[in-house]
């Protein structure tokens, strides 16, 4: 995936209402990298070398998130996954509304292209909020 240069991200965070930090930056440029979720201590020890510490690293991811330039999420093992917030066509309230794929051997999360579920007959708060959808096996390189 492309890294985008700091420019739209300066803007997206203003327009967020957040200041366009170097440890913000960091984190965005990581996560854009990556294109995957990503835990915190992935993040914070990848940014290590940089000389950012663990608790910078997880107000910046909580302050993205809050600000929906990053999603989080629980895939079922109670550990948040931090990801670059992603439109869905026809439903700009809910982004990242995409599936992961969760390897149950090494527990790496990865995206999987965005599936349209009919919802007509689910109940409202179903239709009307945001849901997560999980597909849990075992990746191509556990397989191996």
């Amino acid at each position: 995936m492309a890294v985008l240069d700091p420019v739209p991200w300066d803007t997206q965070l203003r327009s967020a209402g957040l200041r366009a930090t170097a440890p913000r930056r960091a984190v965005l440029r990581l996560l854009s990298a990556w294109g995957r979720p990503a835990t915190h201590a992935d993040v914070a020890t990848a940014l290590a070398p940089d000389s950012w510490d663990r608790a910078t690293v997880y107000r910046n991811l909580c302050d993205l998130a809050e600000a929906g330039i990053l999603t989080r999420s629980d895939m079922g093992d109670h550990v948040w996954r931090f990801e670059l917030a992603r439109p869905v066509t026809g439903t700009p309230d809910h982004p990242s509304a995409h599936p992961h794929f969760v390897c149950t051997t090494c527990g790496v999360v990865s995206c999987m292209p965005d599936l349209a579920l009919p919802v007509e007959h689910v109940p409202a708060a179903v239709r009307s909020g945001r849901v997560e959808v999980r597909v849990h096996g075992v990746c191509d390189g556990c397989a191996a």
